[in-house]
């Protein structure tokens, strides 16, 4: 499968982005070989449709599923269309390492509604946003 996950950087090592729009880049994974591809999120700075444009990327790079904090209700909605398995609660205190060990030990379930507030936001997560 190839499993895309938000990055604040460019490889395994990096942390993980916890808002998906708004990522500045995406490590895609293949979950069965491990190859990676890493990929700038032009549409990081677009003021309105981040997360469509970033939905549209990943889909242009083939990803099968996306793996990430949070994903607003626009994105969720392009991220369906384009048949995109959603999975959230990646945390970015997880390297993208560790959050693709526990994605391929089932930590991690399929979202069937976005959680991202209106226009995506950030979601209050045990004393901090």
């Amino acid at each position: 499968m190839k499993l895309c996950i938000t990055s604040d950087g460019k490889d395994l090592d990096s942390s993980v982005e916890e808002t998906f729009g708004r990522s500045p880049y995406f490590v895609i994974v293949d979950t069965e070989t491990l190859e990676t591809k890493s990929i700038r999120n032009t549409a990081m700075r677009s003021g309105h449709g981040a997360g469509i444009g970033a939905a549209q990327i990943i889909s242009d790079e083939g990803a099968e599923a996306l793996l990430t904090g949070i994903v607003g209700p626009n994105a969720f909605t392009a991220l369906k269309a384009a048949h995109i398995k959603v999975f959230e609660g990646a945390s970015e205190f997880d390297s993208i390492k560790v959050a693709l060990e526990k994605f391929k030990k089932g930590f991690y379930k399929e979202a069937t509604v976005p959680s991202g507030g209106p226009g995506g936001g950030r979601r209050f997560r045990g004393g901090r946003w």
